[in-house]
């Protein structure tokens, strides 16, 4: 599948992108910090526990956590593959087909990162996991497919398996590589959860735009 040239196919990615840089700017100018991401990052141990502290509910820590982020450069990255990789899925999937994605994304990243440590009470902020589920469709919408097979129903599930277990490896590597005295610096488990969900989701969300067609 060829990538879109066109940014009119991209409103949704574009929403996204700038609610969540918007987030950013009145957090960082009205130093919120340290009531808003106590308040609305992701924290496994949260669940069924009181934390003490004022927090929104926890089925909707998986979106907010999206939101924030723990400075620039963590919100330009982010931003910067989004963006190239939400146009292109968007152009495919359509746009509320993309906030979908988007949305299951930043729920089955926030399960991949319960499922690496259910009594975690470092708090998970940024959108990468959700991201890494519009990476994942990406991939799966536009990578070249490596495995050469004759029936092309399993070369797709068997690219996608191949997809994943790069991913996953690059995670590992990233999540030993930014460990430090502190923890883990790095969701790998919210990473690997997001781009699952990418992968499997792509070409579903793909058919159901054009199930009229």
């Amino acid at each position: 599948m060829r990538t879109p040239d066109s940014w009119h196919t991209a409103q949704a990615t574009v929403a996204i992108a700038c609610l969540t840089a918007f987030v950013y700017l009145i957090v960082s100018t009205f130093q919120l910090e340290m009531w808003a991401i106590p308040m609305g990052a992701f924290v496994p141990a949260a669940l069924g526990t009181d934390l003490g502290f004022a927090r929104v509910p926890f089925v909707l820590t998986p979106l907010t956590a999206a939101l924030l982020h723990a400075g620039f450069w963590h919100l330009a990255f982010n931003l910067l593959i989004f963006v190239f990789c939400g146009r292109a899925v968007e152009g495919a999937v359509g746009p509320v087909n993309l906030i979908i994605l988007y949305i299951a994304g930043a729920y089955t990243a926030a399960v991949g990162h319960y499922l690496m440590g259910p009594s975690e009470i470092v708090p998970m902020i940024g959108a990468s996991g959700a991201i890494s589920a519009v990476i994942g469709a990406y991939a799966m919408l536009f990578g070249k497919n490596r495995v050469r097979v004759a029936n092309p129903t399993l070369a797709l599930w068997l690219n996608a398996l191949w997809l994943m277990a790069a991913w996953v490896g690059m995670q590992i590597v990233m999540g030993i590589v930014f460990r430090t005295g502190a923890g883990l610096l790095l969701a790998v488990g919210a990473h690997i959860g997001g781009f699952v969900a990418g992968l499997l989701l792509a070409r579903p969300l793909l058919l159901w735009r054009y199930r009229n067609a």
